[in-house]
């Protein structure tokens, strides 16, 4: 009878523990990033679902429709024509990675540094490679390039292929976040290793995945994360593909700048 009430409260305690919101220094992900690579393009989780285990981060939309952006407990979708949407909760996301942002190290960013020279001092100020770090950037930008990638339909191809057409955008003197994370060179295949970044701008009109950027002001905010949890997708698409395979060239090729046009 004791022990059965001992398992009792230990099951209320876990479940207690899972209802009271998202944990510090932790970074949630569902999937992988060489899954995503892949082609595996369907949700599996519901940005409520998301939402309850960070109120910051970044990913993508059920049929890698657009750039995510969750800044400040509010998801935005900037899609391929460049503008950004409200998503419904109940939508899924095939990739994301999200954490409850509370940060430890607040610094000012000198004026005229680009993205580089931004990674660099983000690097000496936060110099732990192995761990998990999240970032975000007020500033005012001289300029800026971004990227959003369009709905697919099956059968879906790789995000290379994707990529290759993808729309860019470049913006001059326009304020907002920068926002994303990065990740330890073990995380390769999991995650992308080193920064993945994201923007959306003040007004809440444009945004995308960051390529580039040079800064006129800002300040940068760096949570450290030690704790990283992930939950797989339970789907067909994902039990099938095959990843086996080392994806870390497609992933340089849909990472990088791409010349202007």
């Amino acid at each position: 009878m004791k022990r059965g009430r001992m398992v009792a409260g230990v099951v209320a305690c876990l479940w207690v523990a899972g209802c009271a919101g998202p944990s510090r220094n932790t970074v949630y992900q569902t999937s992988t990033i060489d899954a995503l690579l892949a082609g595996v393009y369907d949700g599996d989780l519901t940005l409520r679902q998301l939402r309850a285990r960070g109120d910051f981060g970044i990913g993508t939309y059920d049929n890698l429709d657009g750039e995510m952006v969750l800044l400040d407990g509010e998801f935005h979708q900037v899609k391929a024509d460049g503008k950004v949407y409200s998503p419904d909760l109940d939508g899924e996301t095939p990739f994301a990675a999200v954490c409850a942002f509370r940060p430890e190290k607040i610094f000012a960013v000198p004026s005229g540094a680009d993205m580089r020279a931004v990674e660099e001092l983000i690097d000496r100020e936060a110099p732990n490679q192995n761990l998990f770090h999240a970032i975000r950037i007020e500033g005012q930008f001289k300029t800026m390039r971004t990227r959003s990638v369009p709905a697919q339909k099956r059968p879906f191809p790789p995000l290379k292929e994707v990529a290759a057409t993808q729309p860019v955008f470049d913006m001059e003197n326009v304020s907002g976040t920068v926002l994303g994370f990065r990740c330890p060179p073990f995380a390769a295949g999991v995650n992308v290793p080193g920064y993945h970044l994201h923007f959306i701008s003040r007004d809440r009109a444009r945004g995308g995945h960051v390529l580039a950027f040079e800064l006129v002001t800002g300040t940068a905010q760096v949570d450290v994360l030690d704790r990283f949890v992930m939950q797989l997708p339970a789907t067909e698409d994902f039990a099938a593909v095959d990843l086996s395979r080392d994806r870390q060239p497609d992933l340089q090729g849909v990472e990088k700048d791409k010349p202007k046009r």
